[in-house]
């Protein structure tokens, strides 16, 4: 496995970490409001269900970074894979972007660590 997929799969680890801090920390401060457009009261009433999704990330984000650590491909692929899924929809169910700030990357890192994965 080549080191610029693993890097590329850190990358992604890491917009997963970012994901996790802005669900569970920063949702219901001006920050958070900023980023997912919340009013106050929106945003305290699903602060649970965003720190809930935070969590899931971050799940994301230690398969991702335990697979570039143990240089497992197949760790990879799946997370990966999970990450698009998750990306494709929360694109078609929450807001249009997800698909640029989520899948994309996903699909990017994916395609490198196929390319660049172990020939027979």
């Amino acid at each position: 496995m080549s080191f610029v997929s693993r890097a590329l799969v850190c990358i992604v680890a890491l917009l997963h970490v970012g994901f996790l801090v802005l669900e569970m920390f920063l949702w219901t401060g001006p920050i958070g409001a900023r980023v997912f457009a919340l009013t106050p009261e929106f945003a305290a009433q699903s602060a649970v269900l965003a720190a809930n999704q935070g969590l899931y990330n971050g799940f994301l984000a230690a398969g991702l970074i335990w697979g570039a650590i143990a240089n497992k491909r197949d760790v990879m692929i799946f997370f990966l894979l999970c990450v698009i899924v998750a990306g494709v929809f929360g694109g078609l169910t929450a807001k249009f972007t997800i698909l640029y700030t989520q899948a994309a990357p996903g699909l990017a890192a994916l395609i490198v660590v196929l390319l660049t994965g172990k020939k027979p």
